[in-house]
């Protein structure tokens, strides 16, 4: 079993782990299905952690004594949640760029590649954790500044191997989209291959580096963006994750009772030898993404990340059948948009779905006279 989930207390951990689920699709909707959804998440709910967190941490160092005793001060000090809640809400803030062409950035051909960019960076946040584990304490255990005992060893390289392999497995990095009524944030190359990869090396780390988390963000934080992007969402993975990412680290950085000290609170069994078969798992689950990836880019002739790799795909079409109409898109551009950012708005949105091989496109340079 990889999670101590008996005894008195089981049927509120399963009931925790079912309302995180459900509290994490529901808040996902809100927050992607309007412009006052997603400013209220990660501007305005975003903007009054900080300030309590702010508060705590100005209250601790000054030895004020109902924070130097508060949850946030002393189970959320280190610098993976800090980095990671600021990451996850920066990528959903330049999803919104994107989705509602914000700005000459927002609408702009290099920006495009922020997706990659910014989950990357989340990827190797991650990555040093895992790291960090096995230069502290290779074959025996350490406690972190949150007093969480955790193990060190093979099965942070393997995991943190795996977090690097799977960043090579991000396509298609121009290819981004705008769905209908502009409320995802498509893009369709990221299809079951990643997702399935990404979701087995997070869940190793969270599962290696954050044991008394690990039952909530390595299994309801990952099944809720998964569930929707599989379903009902399709190409919209990639905001999902980072909407319900952000959303459960804030809540995390200020309820952190709900996961370490309530009949919700569950461990997993911190078992070197269990950490060990996750990782291998994770490994292997990377390695075959990026093996299938290379051979769909040399049997289509593309460069897997200015192209896409993923075109002709079931998933890849139905992503790309949720694009907005083109009539839609010009209606709602912003008046400030320039000759070459709609025309390159138009050839991307004009394309077929089931998609064009080694399709690229660039913007000319000046608008046209």
């Amino acid at each position: 079993m990889l999670f101590d989930v008996y005894g008195p207390n089981a049927g509120f951990q399963w009931l925790g782990l079912a309302m995180v689920l459900i509290a994490l699709i529901l808040l996902n909707e809100f927050a992607r299905r309007t412009k006052a959804g997603s400013i209220f998440m990660f501007f305005g709910v975003c903007g009054a952690m900080t300030v309590y967190c702010l508060a705590v941490e100005i209250g601790a160092a000054s030895g004020a004594e109902w924070a130097v005793n508060n949850p946030t001060h002393t189970d959320m000090n280190s610098w993976f949640h800090y980095a990671k809640v600021y990451a996850a809400t920066a990528g959903c803030i330049g999803f919104m760029m994107l989705k509602y062409s914000w700005g000459k950035i927002g609408r702009s051909h290099w920006f495009k590649a922020f997706p990659f960019v910014i989950v990357a960076i989340n990827i190797l946040i991650a990555v040093v954790s895992d790291f960090e584990s096995a230069f502290r304490a290779f074959g025996t255990t350490w406690v972190s500044t949150e007093g969480v005992t955790l193990y060190g060893g093979w099965h942070n390289v393997f995991n943190g191997i795996a977090g690097l392999l799977n960043i090579a497995c991000m396509t298609g990095w121009f290819g981004i989209y705008i769905s209908k009524k502009r409320q995802d944030m498509l893009w369709p190359d990221m299809t079951w291959v990643f997702i399935i990869a990404y979701d087995l090396w997070n869940f190793c780390y969270t599962y290696n580096c954050l044991p008394t988390h690990s039952w909530y963000c390595g299994i309801a934080l990952l099944l809720a963006p998964t569930i929707a992007g599989l379903i009902w969402n399709k190409g919209g993975w990639i905001q999902n994750r980072a909407f319900t990412l952000s959303i459960w680290c804030m809540f995390c950085q200020m309820v952190p009772m709900f996961v370490n000290d309530s009949v919700f609170a569950v461990q997993s069994v911190n078992n070197p030898d269990v950490n060990l078969g996750v990782s291998i798992v994770a490994l292997a689950a990377n390695i075959a993404a990026l093996a299938y990836i290379v051979y769909r880019a040399k049997k289509l002739g593309v460069n897997p990340y200015k192209q896409e790799a993923f075109v002709g795909t079931k998933d890849f079409q139905k992503a790309m059948e949720r694009r907005a109409d083109t009539a839609y898109l010009l209606e709602t551009e912003p008046a400030s948009a320039t000759a070459a950012e709609i025309a390159e708005m138009v050839a991307y949105n004009e394309l077929p779905a089931e998609g064009e091989s080694g399709y690229v496109y660039v913007a000319v340079e000046k608008d046209e006279q």
